[in-house]
């Protein structure tokens, strides 16, 4: 008995053909959409500033119009955290839809994750539930289930134990589905978007289909994607989807804690690769909640250097512009010089280096246009061929993220049914404080790699790489595709080589965590990202190209490797 779970959305602004491309492409069963990431609860929270009935993906109404109909015809059900920080809401609006087509259809949501009140002075404050509200859902019949915040995982893992009759505590089983969930939620990365070995050739990816898991009833599954779609499904698709904003060989959820360490993948055919052996825990026994609230204003003017003595026009604007800071004392200043230039430059914008300042204070006036005309001002009186990229604008807000946790009692999960039912969720009655045994042991290392000629080459001839953000950490996760590649890679890639292969990392906390079976190393940064991607601390928020910087650094490679 093998239960068929795609997905259609990795973020609130994917392909929005992408439902439709789903439900028509080939067979399934349930259909899962991921709308939610922490910045997109930011935005939803100041969409119902300003409108309180607002506070959902709209987008995903407007995708239901076109495929509502299609759904029912093929008996797929829908599952989706499109509620956002307002499931109910959300819920009533296909109900009018269905309503307004014609289409006879039972809609459930769950709720309970909403904190806010809880927690004076955050937008937004949600407890990320687990996948019994779903599957809650789902037994009592809903055609469509719509969530809040859950975790990404618990949209395949809710479907899974409701088809299967998962009980709390079978944990292998449920591990195994959160694996599958962690795979699919993101869409198209599982099946060759963002991909790190994207010109090795074979399949087209410049339109990847999406990704789709073969559940079975003891927890294994099968991703893959429907016949004649873009992109490709392999070992390394998938391990790069694991790998992602992930940390050590504990992944913990509402539900059940999966160990990646166990994780074993096999190419099981053509664009099909196998995920079986996952063993699961005890969940931890607190949940997470996200609070996420405005942290005050921000402003921006980036200074455009050219041509010769570049560090000297950097030092003179930085002079230039310290009354004007003296003045209005915002709380953060911050000066970045970017060598994008090159000398004897064929092109005025590959001279070029930018000088970004940025300023913040909880005061808006304060980093606004009066300190930003100052740089203005210099136009005439500054360096030579002074220009900026964009005239100065007022401070706008910036929002800061951060988690807390609180018991699973604390939280009202609760699955409400298409006639009105109120289910309570029960929290977990098995829970453990993850080290309570001690942190998992450190795998021992493979047998170095015999000695041999080396050669200097960037580490991405190698190695694959894909990082993230989880709050204002980042993750790097790096695999190899060799068992010799990888007895390199574990000796050869420390957290001194790391730190010294990035300078930024050099003075935060670098963690490393092992995952043989993955052939992969999982590097944790803490505190690279500030206070969260909408705090833009970085010129990468997010850290998604952390991962490929890595990968284009040099070191000395064994050329029986390259």
């Amino acid at each position: 008995m093998t239960l068929r779970i795609g997905n259609a959305s990795g973020f609130y602004g994917d392909r929005f053909d992408a439902m439709r491309e789903m439900l028509t492409g080939g067979e399934l069963d349930v259909l899962t959409g991921d709308y939610l990431a922490e910045l997109t609860m930011l935005i939803l929270g100041r969409d119902r500033l300003k409108d309180p009935t607002a506070g959902y993906a709209r987008t995903f109404l407007r995708q239901l119009e076109e495929c509502l109909g299609l759904a029912h015809e093929r008996g797929v059900r829908i599952v989706t955290n499109a509620g956002g920080l307002n499931p109910a809401g959300l819920a009533d609006a296909v109900r009018k839809l269905a309503d307004r087509l014609g289409i006879p259809l039972r809609v459930a949501h769950v709720e309970g994750d909403d904190l806010t009140a809880q927690h004076p002075g955050s937008l937004a404050a949600h407890a990320y539930l687990g996948g019994f509200g779903i599957a809650a859902c789902l037994r009592e019949g809903a055609d469509i289930v719509v969530t809040g915040r859950v975790t990404d995982a618990a949209l395949v893992m809710g479907p899974a134990a409701a088809h299967f009759g998962w009980q709390p505590g079978e944990y292998d089983r449920l591990a195994g589905a959160v694996v599958a969930g962690h795979v699919l939620e993101c869409g198209a990365q599982a099946t060759g978007g963002n991909y790190a070995f994207f010109r090795d050739g074979g399949p087209d990816l410049r339109r990847p289909g999406f990704p789709l898991a073969e559940l079975h009833a003891d927890g294994s599954c099968v991703i893959t994607k429907h016949p004649g779609t873009g992109g490709i499904v392999d070992v390394g698709t998938v391990t790069a989807q694991l790998l992602y904003e992930t940390g050590g060989a504990r992944y913990a959820g509402p539900d059940v804690t999966a160990r990646l360490d166990t994780v074993r993948l096999t190419q099981d055919g053509t664009d099909r690769v196998r995920i079986d052996g996952v063993r699961g825990e005890a969940p931890p026994s607190t949940l997470k909640v996200g609070l996420n609230r405005l942290g005050g204003f921000r402003n921006e003017v980036a200074f455009v250097l050219t041509g010769l003595d570049i560090d000297a026009k950097a030092d003179l604007v930085r002079e230039q512009m310290t009354d004007a800071l003296a003045k209005s004392r915002p709380t953060d200043v911050r000066w970045d010089l970017v060598r994008t230039d090159r000398p004897d430059a064929p092109t005025e914008e590959t001279a070029s280096a930018l000088l970004r300042l940025v300023v913040r204070d909880p005061d808006e006036e304060t980093v606004g246009r009066a300190l930003t005309s100052a740089a203005v001002e210099l136009a005439l009186a500054s360096y030579p061929g002074f220009h900026v990229l964009a005239p100065p604008g007022k401070g706008a807000p910036y929002g800061v993220f951060e988690d807390v946790y609180v018991s699973h009692g604390a939280v009202p999960h609760t699955a409400v049914l298409h006639d009105g039912r109120r289910i309570p969720v029960p929290p977990a009655h098995d829970t453990a404080v993850l080290d309570d045994d001690g942190p998992v042991a450190e795998p021992p290392l493979p047998e170095p790699l015999l000695d041999g000629p080396r050669r200097r080459a960037p580490l991405g001839l190698v190695a694959g790489a894909r990082s993230g953000d989880k709050g204002g950490n980042a993750n790097v996760g790096v695999w190899v595709r060799t068992d010799d590649a990888w007895r390199w890679l574990a000796h050869e890639l420390t957290v001194d080589r790391f730190q010294q292969l990035i300078p930024e990392s050099r003075q935060l906390t670098v963690a490393r965590h092992l995952l043989p079976n993955l052939r992969a190393l999982n590097f944790v940064v803490e505190g690279i990202l500030g206070e969260g991607v909408a705090a833009q601390h970085r010129f990468d928020p997010q850290a998604k190209a952390l991962g490929e910087w890595l990968r284009s650094r040099h070191l000395d490679i064994p050329e029986a490797l390259l």
